[in-house]
């Protein structure tokens, strides 16, 4: 039996990796994706705003790695959410909810002492890959 190859992700829609790491890495039909901050893909600069603003740009970066590997957030089977503060935590989940309102993966949520540029939060994520049909 052959292994599966890794297929490494980039896409200019969301933030260049700022350390040794692949936006995402798919293999065996599965998208494991970095985490991501709320930078801005184009100006590589922190959104303006709170837990909210931020949350929206990390779910848009998300998406856009999912859509370069060949997904999307209807196919996220999991997310981590690492929160600065869990006192945002309502604030933070009414965004997520924007993104998924009907399709919920599975979760874990955690507060951190600290995040990469001082951020107040990341998400991770592993999807299913879609087939050429666009189907599971």
């Amino acid at each position: 039996m052959s292994a599966s190859p890794l297929n490494v992700v980039h896409t200019e829609n969301a933030p260049a990796a700022i350390g040794p790491y692949s936006q995402a890495v798919s293999v065996n039909g599965f998208v494991y994706c970095s985490g991501q901050i709320p930078l801005n893909p184009k100006t590589m600069e922190i959104v303006a705003g709170g837990v909210q603003e931020q949350t929206r740009q990390v779910l848009v970066n998300l998406k856009a790695v999912l859509e370069a590997a060949g997904s999307d957030l209807e196919h996220v089977v999991k997310t981590l959410v690492f929160l600065k503060d869990m006192n945002s935590f309502t604030a933070m989940n009414e965004i997520y909810g924007e993104f998924f309102a009907t399709h919920k993966p599975a979760r874990a949520a955690v507060e951190v002492a600290r995040l990469p540029k001082d951020v107040l939060v990341e998400i991770e994520c592993v999807a299913v890959v879609k087939k050429a049909t666009g189907k599971l």
